[in-house]
C-alpha cells in the first residue's frame, strides 16, 4: 500500500497520571528506575490499565475465546477513515447515541461509506479531556457520554462491511449502556474499536488513512494506541 499524504495528525492523547480513568481502573503510574546522575541513563517503569488513554479494545475483552490484542496483523491496522460529526446533536445531550439517521445524513452528502473503512465519530468530547469529571459526567445513574447505537453499528457492519469504529469519548457504547452492544458487535468479527481519540477536527470527512500502533501484549484485552492519520 502506498500512502500519499500532505499532512500527518496524531489522534492520541499524551499519557499522564492526570488522564480521565474509567471508575475502578488502575491509575497511571510512573516510577524512576535509573537516573542520569546515578546510572548514566534515565529509565522509568510505568503501569496503567489496558483500556486507558487513547486505546484499542481486543475481542477477548468481551469474549472468552476471543483473540488478544497481539493477534491483530499489521495489515489490519492500516485503514481508510471517514469522520461523522455529530456535535450538533451531542451538545446538551451527553446520552446521545448515533443512529442510522446520522449515517444516512452523512452518506447523502458524501456517498456511501466504503467497505473496510473505520468510521470515526466526532462528538466534541475530545475538548473535555482535561476535565475528567465532565468527560465522564458521572452521577448516581453512572457515566454520561455519547456513543453509537446498536441499530447504527448493525447497519455499518452488515450493510457497509466496515472494519471498525472509533470515537472521542471513553466508549463506542454510550456511558449509560450496560450491554456494550457496539463493542460486542465489532469485536465479534475481530474488528477495530478505538476510544478516547482526539484531533478529529483536523481530519477531512473522508480520504484520511489511519495507521494504528498498539503494544503486542500477550493475551491483552486491549492496548494504549498511537493512532496516526495521513491526510492527502
Amino acid at each position: 500500500m502506498v500512502v500519499k499524504h500532505g499532512k500527518v495528525v496524531s489522534l492520541s492523547h499524551p499519557i499522564s497520571p492526570r488522564i480521565p480513568l474509567w471508575p475502578g481502573d488502575p491509575p497511571v503510574a510512573f516510577e524512576d528506575v535509573a537516573s542520569l546522575e546515578k546510572d548514566g541513563y534515565f529509565l522509568r517503569r510505568f503501569s496503567m490499565g489496558e483500556h486507558s488513554a487513547t486505546h484499542m479494545n481486543a475481542p477477548n475483552s468481551f469474549y472468552a475465546d476471543g483473540m488478544g490484542i497481539e493477534d491483530y496483523q499489521p495489515e489490519d491496522l492500516i485503514r481508510p477513515a471517514v469522520v461523522i460529526d455529530v456535535r450538533g446533536r451531542t451538545q446538551g445531550n451527553p446520552d446521545y447515541e448515533v443512529g442510522p439517521q446520522d449515517i444516512e445524513d452523512w452518506e447523502r452528502q458524501h456517498r456511501p461509506i466504503e467497505p473496510g473503512s473505520v468510521v470515526l465519530i466526532y462528538t466534541g468530547w475530545q475538548n473535555l479531556w482535561t476535565d475528567p469529571a465532565t468527560f465522564f459526567g458521572q452521577d448516581a445513574q453512572g457515566p454520561h457520554f455519547p456513543g453509537i447505537s446498536e441499530a447504527a453499528i448493525r447497519l455499518l457492519l452488515e450493510q457497509r462491511q466496515i472494519a471498525g469504529v472509533g470515537i472521542d469519548t471513553h466508549g463506542v457504547d454510550s456511558g449509560q449502556s450496560t450491554a456494550f452492544a457496539t463493542n460486542r458487535a465489532v469485536l465479534a468479527g475481530d474488528g477495530i474499536v478505538l476510544e478516547c481519540l482526539t484531533n478529529l477536527d483536523q481530519l477531512p470527512v473522508k480520504g484520511a488513512t489511519l495507521v494504528i500502533g498498539v503494544l503486542a501484549l500477550e493475551g491483552g484485552s486491549g492496548s494504549p494506541a498511537s493512532v496516526i492519520a495521513f491526510i492527502p
